[in-house]
Formats: C-alpha cells, structure tokens, sequence
C-alpha cells in the first residue's frame, strides 16, 4: 500500500494482477485514504473471483422514487395518480428500509386508509404501488399471498334525468366559469370523455356557418384512450351548434392549431360582477373544470360526475329502438358488446314502454282463450250455460273471483 499526497488530497496506489492502481481519495484525511484504499482493493478481489457484490437495502422513500422514475412511459394521469399514492405510502413507511416492510405492515396500513374513508378502489391502487416498489428488490413475492386484492365496485355511473339535466343547464348557464355550459352540452350530446373534450383542437371541427352562427357541424375525436374511438366522427347537435357559435367568438385570433377550449382564467369585471376571460393561452388546454362542474350540480340540487354525462349520451341512444348498436358503437368508441351494455343504463320509463308494446295485441287471445275454457253469455242474459264441470263444488264463485284479478288489470 501506497499513499501520497498532492496539493491537500491524498492518493493511493498498488499494483493488482499486474496493473497500477492509482486513485484520489478526494479526501485531506489520511485516515479516509487508508481505508479508501483497502476498499477498492477488495472491490476489485470481489469482482476477480466473481464474488457477487452485497446490495444494501434502501430506505423506502428513494426506493419509491426510483420506481415512480421507471413509470415515465406512462400516460401522465397514470403517473399523477400514482404520485398520489406514492405520498400515501412515504408518510407510513418512508423512514423504514424497504426490506422491513412486511405483510401486517401492509395489511395494518390498509386498516388505516379504509378507517380514513378511502374507497377500496384508491386502496388497491396504493397497494398495487407498494407491490411495484417492493418487487424491484424481490421483496414482494413471499407476502404475496397473504395480499389480496379488496373488492371493488364495478358500476361505472348513472344516467342524467331530464329534469336534473334541465336544472344542470340552468345553472351552467349561470356558472362564473364561461367554458361550462358549452363543455356540458358538448359532453351530453356527443359522449365524449373529459380528456377527448379537452384534446380537441380547431382543426378537428368540421363546421358550416350561415349568418354568424354554426348550423352544421362535426367533430373528429383526434385521441382516445381506446383504438376504437381514435378517430371516430360525431356530428353535432343544434344545441351545440348554438354554443360552440357563442364560444368561438370570443376568440377571434385562434388558428387551426388552437385548442377548442383553451387555457384561461376568469374574473368579474365592473359593478355587474360578469366573468370574463383573461390570460387566454391558445397553444394549451384549458385545466380541470370538475370544480365548476360540482357547483353547478349542487345548485341544480342533484350529484352527478361528469363521466356521467357519457353515461346519459349512450343509455338515450340504446333507448330509441330505430339506432342499431352499430351506430351506437361507432359514436361511443365502444368495442365490444359487453361495453356496450356496462355504459347503457336503460331508463325504468323506457323499459315501462316496452313492456307496454309488448302486451298491445296480445289481450285479444287472452280472452278467446279463457273465453273458450269458462263459456260465454248468451244473448238472452242466461248465466246459467256454464260448462256442467264448473257447477260442482262452487265453480262459478270460484272462476268470477280469479276473473276479476287477473282480467282487471289487463283492461
């Protein structure tokens, strides 16, 4: 062994399998450079003799971090989402190492998060993160079995009544968020999702205009989650004609590469209090307008989600009997049967009607039937021509009793 200084940092070198060695401590201390020394020499006899190199286990935190990094290929909702659970699991187990985390830690931690109201879906979520970091340092398989996934509600929401859709409107119309009304009618007359509403750009609207005003129009939806509704045309309706003419107008600058609903803020100017809009950057999408989605359903007095408004564009479509599932396919994105009827929610008014249409016709056969089986009156008024087999045992009582249920509704 071999030290030296130079300037105020000591050096060290020696010679291993007949090559030189010589390093920097980066260190004024002798001490330090001696066993800097000692451990890149055994690091070297470690990986001569292919002695596998111990790994230290981290603390949980940077070890989380790490594997949210390997997450950049995700889409960024996924990512947002999984940053949220990641904070989660760093207020439990950040100043643990990782391989102190075992299956009662996991099961005590979703104890806690049920207890604080989470939904079994978000505790799923956080648990599958806690899985992803673990397995990096195969950590995860032996309390796998002992981790079982918590069940989950799989109905995806409820259509809009009329009556709530109405009062929904109504107090759109009146949101300080301008950009409301015309995202809600957009939404409920055409079933796009909140992120293929707020990806649209002006190039992707087809539009006739006569007098200043929109009368026909469609839209292609430019980017979908599924490879189904990539692409897929929607035509608009007059109610979204009429808002879209009203919006595009307050930005008269806006070019084929601007986005339908750019970002911008709002406030109130002069002594009406009205909402207007500034800060409009045409280049980005506007930001999330849950908010202002959820003010208008408390005013309307009603509790919705936005996505519902997807639910209520389809459940009306497979309601009206003349538009084939094909056509609802094509305007939804759907793929596949089973989508289709996980996001129809036929109406209890819609299946009264069928069932309705169903019996029309059918209430004449009912009486020839019985007719036939229990006899007629004649013409002269004599009840007394019943069939000899219904005299017996108070016959007639008995038949009058079940006419009079199962006939009286049917009339």
């Amino acid at each position: 062994m071999s030290l030296y200084r130079r300037g105020e940092v000591w050096w060290y070198k020696f010679w291993f399998n007949g090559q030189l060695i010589r390093e920097s401590s980066k260190s004024d201390s002798k001490t330090v450079a001696k066993e800097a020394e000692r451990a890149r020499r055994r690091e070297l006899e470690q990986a001569y003799n292919h002695i596998p190199k111990r790994e230290r286990m981290p603390l949980f935190s940077p070890a989380a971090e790490l594997w949210l990094a390997s997450k950049a290929g995700l889409a960024e909702s996924s990512r947002l989402r999984y940053s949220e659970c990641i904070a989660h699991l760093k207020e439990e187990f950040g100043k643990r190492l990782v391989c102190d985390v075992d299956g009662d830690d996991v099961a005590e931690y979703r104890r806690k998060r049920l207890a604080a109201g989470v939904t079994n879906r978000t505790v799923n979520y956080e648990t599958g993160a806690l899985r992803g970091v673990l397995r990096q340092y195969g950590l995860w398989g032996p309390i796998a079995d002992r981790v079982k996934a918590l069940p989950e509600r799989h109905d995806v929401g409820r259509a809009i009544s009329s009556e709530d859709e109405s009062k929904i409107l109504a107090a759109a119309s009146v949101s300080r968020s301008p950009a409301l009304l015309p995202l809600v009618v957009i939404s409920l007359d055409s079933g796009m999702r909140l992120g293929e509403t707020q990806a649209l750009r002006r190039r992707d609207l087809r539009l006739e205009w006569a007098n200043g005003s929109i009368v026909r129009g469609e839209v292609v939806v430019p980017k979908s989650k599924t490879a189904a509704g990539t692409g897929r045309l929607i035509p608009l309706s007059r109610r979204v004609c009429a808002c879209l003419s009203l919006w595009l107008e307050r930005f008269p600058e806006a070019g084929p590469d601007s986005f339908l609903f750019p970002y911008h803020k709002v406030g109130l100017a002069g002594n009406s209090r009205v909402p207007v809009l500034y800060g409009v950057d045409l280049r980005c999408p506007m930001g999330s307008w849950r908010k202002a989605w959820r003010l208008a359903c408390k005013a309307a007095g009603a509790r919705y989600r936005p996505h519902d408004m997807r639910h209520t564009f389809i459940s009306r479509l497979a309601e009206n009997p003349s538009v084939s599932e094909q056509t609802i396919k094509a305007l939804a994105g759907h793929v596949s049967r089973q989508m289709l009827e996980r996001y129809s929610h036929i109406r209890a008014e819609a299946k009264q009607a069928a069932i309705q249409a169903l019996g029309q016709g059918a209430i004449e056969p009912i009486f020839e039937a019985i007719g036939h089986k229990i006899g007629h009156t004649d013409t002269s008024g004599d009840t007394t021509a019943q069939p000899n087999s219904l005299k017996t045992n108070g016959g007639p009582a008995r038949i009058r009793t079940w006419d009079q249920r199962i006939m009286s509704p049917l009339l």
